[in-house]
This record gives C-alpha cells, structure tokens and sequence, in this order.
C-alpha cells in the first residue's frame, strides 16, 4: 500500500514539475505562431499579386527584412529627417494622434538610444506604508517652492499599465539591476527577481 502511494505520489509531483516546464514553453510557441500567421496573413495577398502565387511564411519574412530595412534607414540623417515628417503627419490626424503618440512614448521608454529611455529599476515604497514595489526611474522634476522629487513609473497591470509617481530623493532604493532585468521580472510577476538584489547610489 505504501508503495503504491509512493509511486503515486512521485508521479504526481513528476507531472506538476513536467507540467510547469511545459506549459510556458507551449505558451510561447502559441504566441510565436500566433505572430507569424497574423504578419503572414497581412502581407500575403500583396505579395501572391506580385510573385503570382503562395508561399507560405513569404509574408512574414518580408516583414523582418522591411523593418530591417526600416532600422537602416532610421540609423542615419536622412532617414531621420523622413520620420520627423512621418511624425509630424501622424499628429495632425486626429483619432490616430492620441495612440500612435502613446504607442511611440512607451516603446521610446525602453529603447537604449532615447533621452527619454528609463534610467534606473528602482523600489519605492507604495502603494502605503511597509509595502514596496519596483518601478522605473523616468524624470526629475521641480516644483515651484524649490522641492526637487524624481518620477517613477510603477507597472500596475503587466508592463503597459502602471502610474506616475513623485517621490523625494531619500525615499528611492536604486538597485543594480538593469533596465531589460526590470522587465523580465515585472513580466514574470516577480518569480524572476533574483534572491539578493544590491543597491547602488545614483552618480
């Protein structure tokens, strides 16, 4: 009988550990295949005119080489000049001004070469008292009677969602995490923060 429960009892927790393996993996390749037939679907009755007949995984392969070709292009003076007429295209339309500025100001946040790219992965302590949450170093303001305090963006729902918070100075524990390490552990929801996180001071 003891047996028999052992037995059990190993093959139950061998199946949550396969399982728990598993399912982020299958997770993974849904989204991948999910991405490539939506780009697929997108580009292939343009390019079916073009080539004169179907091939599949064309249409996303052309998408990678377009946004490739997208980067180049943005890369250089010229290439910057032609998205700085695009932009000032974009937010004269009205109903698409409010999200492609949005869209913009979100994906400008993570890119490495923005000004306006987060600068530290911080802890604060919010939303009360002996609670802490991690958040993201944007911007130093001041207000008019001379107090200085730093915003820090704090993800509430994901990445995407999240608030706008002022605080002092001494009330931020910078950490020695990097930004891309940031994210990680606000998509993971915390599992993949690591055990011992050290503290830094802002130069």
């Amino acid at each position: 009988m003891k047996q028999k429960e052992s037995i059990k009892t190993t093959f139950k927790r061998k199946f949550i550990a396969g399982l728990f393996v598993t399912i982020p993996i299958l997770i993974t390749i849904l989204v991948i295949e999910r991405f490539f037939t939506f780009i697929d679907n997108l580009l292939e009755p343009l390019l079916v005119k073009i080539v004169g007949f179907r091939f599949p995984g064309l249409g996303f392969l052309t998408a990678i080489v377009v946004v490739f070709l997208i980067g180049i292009i943005s890369t250089n003076v010229f290439g910057k000049k032609i998205l700085q007429l695009a932009d000032s295209i974009f937010l004269k339309i009205p109903l698409f001004r409010s999200l492609y500025t949005a869209i913009k100001q979100i994906m400008d946040a993570f890119s490495p070469e923005s000004k306006g790219a987060f600068k530290k992965f911080v802890i604060v302590e919010y939303p009360r008292q002996g609670s802490y949450a991690f958040g993201f170093l944007t911007k130093e303001c001041k207000i008019e009677d001379g107090r200085e305090l730093k915003a820090v963006y704090i993800p509430t729902n994901n990445l995407y969602l999240g608030e706008i918070v002022l605080f002092k100075e001494e009330d931020i524990l910078y950490t020695d995490i990097p930004i891309d390490e940031g994210v990680k552990i606000i998509l993971s929801g915390g599992i993949a923060t690591p055990s011992e996180i050290k503290r830094t001071r802002v130069k």
